[in-house]
């Protein structure tokens, strides 16, 4: 398969500080890529830049065919959770996410009641999120990150807060849109997150990119 990302010499700084040393690599269509390193390594900043949120200081960004920053401003077909998701507390995980969608795209009801089920939501679509724990609201946001189906998805510690059972039903549900073709670049802590999921791996230490 070809690369579905292509980083050609980009590098970012914030001031004099250097977080992202220059790098120049592809990420392969279809495959789960793992990205490991301690907080402050640089991966939160290159999913960021992947993802169009951040200009890279040098260097370029090719997600499909188009240029990030100069085609388009972010890539056309890309679901993420980033940080932490910020859902409207007094709203239910249904609205929530009716919310995003009418912003994005054009799901209908069914689909999204669809997307709650397949992340073991079904149960407590109308429950306002503000009743939900760590590990539900992490759900939903993997929920949000997939209901549009996009051909790439960005995780960076997706399954946190999350009991043994729902990281079992994640990781499978994660498999399940790599074996539709997605794209995936996953970050975790977790090493068997890494070790069961991914294709290849990438240590990220002091702004340097290593593949494993």
């Amino acid at each position: 398969m070809s690369d579905y990302i292509q980083l050609t010499n980009i590098s970012k700084t914030f001031g004099k500080q250097t977080v992202l040393q220059p790098l120049t690599m592809g990420f392969e269509e279809g495959m789960i890529h793992g990205i490991i390193g301690r907080n402050g390594s640089g991966k939160t900043v290159l999913m960021k830049m992947i993802l169009g949120i951040l200009q890279p200081t040098t260097g370029t960004v090719i997600v499909g065919d188009k240029r990030i920053g100069k085609d388009v401003d972010f890539p056309e077909s890309a679901g993420a959770i980033i940080e932490t998701i910020e859902f409207i507390p007094y709203m239910s995980a249904y609205q929530n996410l009716a919310d995003i969608a009418a912003m994005r795209g054009n799901l209908s009801k069914t689909q999204i009641k669809e997307v709650l089920e397949m992340v073991g939501l079904g149960n407590v679509g109308g429950k306002h999120v503000s009743k939900f724990s760590m590990g539900m609201r992490q759900r939903l946001a993997i929920a949000q990150a997939v209901m549009e189906s996009p051909k790439l998805l960005i995780l960076d510690e997706p399954m946190n807060g999350m009991d043994e059972k729902g990281v079992e039903e994640m990781r499978q549900l994660i498999l399940a849109r790599k074996a539709a073709g997605t794209t995936i670049i996953l970050s975790s802590h977790n090493i068997e997150d890494i070790r069961i999921l991914c294709d290849q791996v990438y240590r990220i230490d002091a702004g340097v990119v290593m593949r494993k």
